[in-house]
């Protein structure tokens, strides 16, 4: 019997080819899509360059009121925390001690004057009668020299009766400069003393008040220098102005001057004072609060600016960015940033004009991999219609080296591509 195979081997190629077919379409796959980014053209703009310093405020003038006289406070004659004028009596001292001290003193300096006249008198009889020889030279020479005496009795009594009007008039404690006083230390019937300097009240001029900044020694040197060159002014109408930060985040309406400088560096913090002065009419300045100062130090006219969400920072804390090379490469920037400018980070070193920064799309961009830039797409800025509403929050020379809080979230997010593609 004769077996028939060719069957068989016309279903074996036909799975054959139907498998090379299945092979052949795998193969023939169209290649991936390019990712889409968005990116962001940076030019020279001009941002001012402002210095943020920490400070506390003082008062403008801080007069403390002691006693000058031993005795008993009769009488406070203010209330505390209200405003007193200069001059204006505070409190009463008894007066009676002094007034009679007066009285004796005043009592010395007549009798004084009553024994000049009389020895004026002997002197002159004494001067006739020596030309006679109807006494000695000697008792003359007695005679003027008890003149002399008599005449030092009259000054010494006067200066008694001047200090004792002093005293007594110390016994009527005056505010000697016009502000707001403090809290009364002492009360009616307390025994003060000179001796002990006893302290009475405070009195505080609150308009115009000052404010104490701490800078590093080598950003004040740097301010010096402009001071010096004259980019950085601090008299006349083109003085650098300086604006303040409260407690509760809000900016002090009224903006300042800056003073002057510290001329010595504290050895335990390596920091100078700077001094700036605030008017203070609403009296919303107090003496001891804590501030943040923001210092015009001038412009810059070429800064490079990136939006925030352009930059992250590495895990060593170095803030880098990917940017769109030639071929419509991706590129991996290491960058320098001197501080921020509204949303906007200002790049000292790291970019040139025209560079293309990936701000939107950056989880999907790598180093080396091609890409497809278009423009970006970025967030409206709220309560800001122009640059000149965000200069208000211009960046600040002095936090170069540190990420702002507001931003660390989202770069954060953006910061694990980028360091893996660095890797």
């Amino acid at each position: 019997m004769r077996v028939e195979r060719v069957p068989f081997r016309l279903i074996s190629a036909a799975t054959a080819a139907i498998i090379l077919a299945a092979c052949g379409q795998k193969q023939s796959a169209p290649p991936p899509q390019t990712p889409e980014v968005g990116v962001v053209t940076v030019q020279p703009t001009t941002v001012p360059v402002v210095a943020e310093l920490p400070g506390r405020t003082s008062a403008f003038l801080n007069a403390q009121v002691r006693a000058r006289v031993d005795g008993i406070v009769l009488r406070r004659e203010f209330v505390e925390g209200s405003d007193v004028k200069a001059g204006q009596r505070l409190y009463k001292i008894d007066p009676a001690p002094y007034i009679a001290t007066l009285n004796s003193a005043k009592a010395s300096l007549a009798k004084a004057q009553a024994n000049v006249a009389t020895q004026n008198a002997l002197t002159q009889r004494y001067k006739v009668l020596v030309a006679a020889n109807a006494v000695s030279k000697q008792d003359y020479d007695n005679a003027v020299a008890a003149q002399g005496q008599a005449v030092a009795d009259v000054a010494s009594g006067k200066a008694a009766v001047d200090t004792a009007q002093i005293n007594l008039g110390y016994t009527d404690v005056i505010s000697p400069i016009s502000g707001r006083t403090g809290l009364s230390q002492v009360t009616p019937g307390a025994y003060v003393q000179a001796s002990a300097a006893t302290l009475l009240t405070t009195v505080q001029q609150l308009d115009p008040v000052y404010v104490d900044l701490t800078q590093s020694s080598v950003d004040g040197l740097k301010l010096r220098r402009q001071i010096q060159e004259g980019r950085l002014q601090t008299q006349g109408i083109h003085a650098a102005k300086v604006t303040l930060v409260l407690e509760d985040g809000r900016t002090y309406s009224e903006p300042g001057k800056l003073q002057f400088s510290d001329v010595s560096v504290d050895q335990s913090t390596g920091s100078v004072t700077v001094r700036a002065i605030f008017p203070n009419k609403e009296r919303v300045l107090l003496p001891g609060m804590f501030v943040r100062a923001r210092i015009e130090e001038g412009v810059n006219d070429r800064a490079l600016v990136v939006p925030q969400i352009g930059i992250t920072h590495d895990q060593k804390g170095q803030a880098v960015a990917l940017v769109v090379g030639q071929g419509d490469k991706v590129e991996l920037r290491s960058l320098v940033t001197s501080g921020t400018y509204g949303s906007n980070w200002v790049v000292e070193s790291g970019l040139n004009p025209g560079d293309r920064v990936i701000v939107n799309g950056v989880e999907k961009a790598k180093p080396g991999m091609t890409v497809k830039p278009v423009a970006a797409q970025l967030p409206a800025q709220p309560g800001s219609a122009s640059d000149a509403s965000a200069a208000s929050a211009a960046y600040a020379a002095s936090g170069a080296s540190a990420a702002p809080a507001a931003a660390s979230g989202a770069q954060a997010a953006a910061s694990a591509p980028a360091a893996s593609g660095a890797k």
